[in-house]
């Protein structure tokens, strides 16, 4: 039976957003064709007629989270108060406990740092995009003047969220979210609303 261009577009689509949720949960490379397929419910030679190795996922899985991304922080209010926002919902305990559902660099980094320079050249175009749309909030008007400000934010919101992911001490990685909180929007010159 052959299906129309609709039906594959979406399996695609399924397969895409299904690697997205197990790579950010268990690891880019802990998680085989097999698994990926069988969580969407298809052969493994399915996968051959959407991508032409695990290389070109990982590549598209990682653009395609960057650009969900991209447009959630796009959709924030503009200035301060959608500057605090972003910080507030990215170092939070839903973020933090939920990984599957939350950002690629918190969770995939230092995988991707290590992977294939397809999928470098994927995460730099796409988190370029995430970082100009918080640099707009920082400097409405010339985002371009702010992007290097608002990369050193991202890293630090990234580097509080895995570090508060990897301590075995519950309190002593909430504490950690609410420092990194405090932190982000005193490096920013946002007053902290708590």
């Amino acid at each position: 039976m052959r299906y129309g261009k609709e039906h594959k577009e979406a399996t695609r689509r399924r397969i895409i957003e299904t690697a997205g949720r197990r790579f950010k949960r268990d690891g880019i490379g802990s998680s085989g064709i097999s698994t990926l397929m069988a969580d969407v419910g298809l052969t493994n030679g399915a996968f051959y007629t959407h991508f032409a190795s695990k290389d070109d996922l990982v590549a598209t899985v990682v653009a395609d989270q960057l650009r969900i991304q991209s447009a959630h922080v796009s959709a924030m209010p503009p200035g301060r108060a959608g500057l605090e926002q972003i910080v507030r919902e990215y170092v939070s305990v839903q973020h933090r406990d939920n990984p599957e559902d939350g950002c690629p660099s918190a969770a995939l980094l230092g995988e991707i740092g290590r992977w294939t320079d397809a999928t470098q050249e994927a995460y730099t175009a796409g988190v370029l995009v995430l970082v100009d749309g918080i640099a707009a909030r920082l400097a409405e008007g010339d985002p371009q003047s702010a992007r290097l400000k608002a990369l050193g934010l991202f890293a630090m919101m990234a580097g509080t969220l895995q570090l508060s992911r990897a301590l075995s001490d519950r309190q002593l990685a909430d504490e950690l979210l609410e420092q990194g909180i405090r932190n982000a929007l005193a490096l920013q010159g946002a007053e902290q609303h708590s």
